[in-house]
């Protein structure tokens, strides 16, 4: 979650928002932002994509077994 928060918050900045008007142009809560930013776990997938929808990217579910089968190919 570190390098999410991390890529969010740069992106962010580079692009001279405040949390608060990066959350009103992304349609998610203040709070979405701030919990991204912050590095929480609990967060709402739909909602982290609405950010990083701004940023051209979006995060899919992969299952456990999709990464094994990765790492022993």
């Amino acid at each position: 979650m570190k390098e999410l928060a991390e890529f969010v918050k740069e992106r962010r900045k580079r692009v001279n928002l405040t949390q608060e008007e990066f959350a009103e142009r992304a349609g998610v809560a203040l709070t979405v932002v701030r919990k991204i930013e912050q590095g929480k776990t609990n967060l709402n997938l739909a909602r982290v994509n609405h950010v990083l929808e701004m940023f051209g990217h979006t995060l899919i579910p992969v299952s456990l077994k999709d990464l094994e089968r990765d790492e022993t190919s």
